[in-house]
């Protein structure tokens, strides 16, 4: 399948220095660890690395839009970005700011803690928001950039009409008979969560933890799983998937959307039955959990750019993120479509 799309990320670039230790450190506790490695991440350009690995011989572009400070980790993060055929022409160098850092803790079982040092990522603006729209048919929005940003990206305009707020388009559409199609992983879950789930992301990808954060209870399993991420669709989103690790994660949105009538304008007003799934996790040897739910989400993008169907296209993002839960480092332990068959026996719905 060769795919005529354009998937754009808008999100977080940070430099990793992980520590592998024996177990997590307790409040106030000090452990000694392994080596650290230093490698490239960023919730943002892990995703755009896992979309341009499972959509690699399928002429799926992938584009990258963040800041980055105009220092060393900044330069050696866009050529890994590069190193992978993503395009970083709309990554931003600003000068005075320190790119961006997170300090990954691994324990023996693959569980992890992870401390961000934003930098240059707090400069993502409208402007980025605005780059990031231009012409791409699926947008993944990370939560690792300003609330304002995101806010930016989810009202810009669609095609043949005005911003939601009223305001005059900011972006140019993608090719005629197209929309972009907007795909928002709060991760994490910011104060405004709330508010930018209500401006109707198409798509919005969130762990248990984050829906918990944002339904203000707890969230557990696949069955509590399901039941947020029903809520989180009645709260604003087109369709919600909430992960819940290796148990699988949960879908509920749009089962066969129709058309039911067409308003004055001619304009056809579409109606769908909604449904909710439960897809149980695939059973791996999990050596580092790190990049997972990026993986997820890259992967998920990559189907939905493929029109593959929503069920279909959440059950292929989990093996995706469980393939690479079996594989060390974050991007480098990306898998492409071979690894995830390998790995998981279920094979990618889109090949070359």
């Amino acid at each position: 399948m060769v795919l005529a799309a354009r998937l754009t990320v808008l999100g977080s670039l940070n430099m990793d220095i992980s520590v592998t230790v024996p177990a997590l450190p307790a409040p106030g506790a000090t452990v000694l660890g392994g080596a650290a490695l230093i490698a490239p991440g960023g919730k943002g350009a892990n995703q755009a690395v896992a979309a341009a690995r499972v959509g690699r011989g399928a002429g799926l572009a992938v584009r990258m839009v963040g800041c980055v400070g105009d220092d060393d980790f900044g330069r050696a993060l866009r050529a890994a970005l590069r190193a992978e055929g993503v395009d970083d022409g709309a990554v931003r160098a600003v000068p005075g700011v320190p790119t961006g850092i997170a300090m990954i803790t691994v324990d023996g079982a693959g569980e992890n803690t992870i401390t961000v040092a934003p930098g240059a990522n707090r400069q993502v603006g409208a402007a980025d928001a605005a780059a990031a729209r231009d012409g791409a048919d699926v947008l993944v929005i990370s939560a690792e950039i300003p609330a304002s940003a995101i806010r930016a990206a989810l009202t810009s305009t669609t095609p043949g009409g005005t911003a939601p707020d009223g305001t005059a388009p900011t972006a140019t559409a993608p090719p005629a008979g197209r929309r972009t199609v907007r795909l928002l992983n709060l991760a994490p879950a910011p104060p405004e969560a709330a508010e930018l789930i209500a401006l109707g992301p198409d798509w919005l990808v969130v762990n248990e933890s984050e829906a918990a954060a944002i339904l203000r209870r707890p969230v557990a399993g696949l069955a509590e799983a399901a039941k947020a991420a029903a809520d989180l669709v009645a709260a604003g989103a087109g369709s919600a998937v909430v992960t819940a690790g290796s148990a699988g994660a949960a879908y509920y949105g749009p089962r066969a959307p129709r058309v039911s009538a067409r308003d004055g304008a001619g304009r056809p007003l579409i109606d769908a039955e909604f449904e909710g799934i439960t897809v149980p996790g695939f059973t791996v040897r999990a050596v580092d959990s790190v990049g997972t739910g990026d993986t997820f989400t890259g992967a998920l993008a990559v189907a939905l750019a493929a029109g593959v169907p929503p069920v279909e296209a959440v059950t292929a993002a989990a093996a995706a993120g469980a393939a690479a839960a079996t594989r060390p480092g974050t991007q480098s332990g990306m898998p492409y479509p071979a690894d995830i068959l390998a790995v998981t026996g279920h094979p990618w719905p889109m090949t070359s």
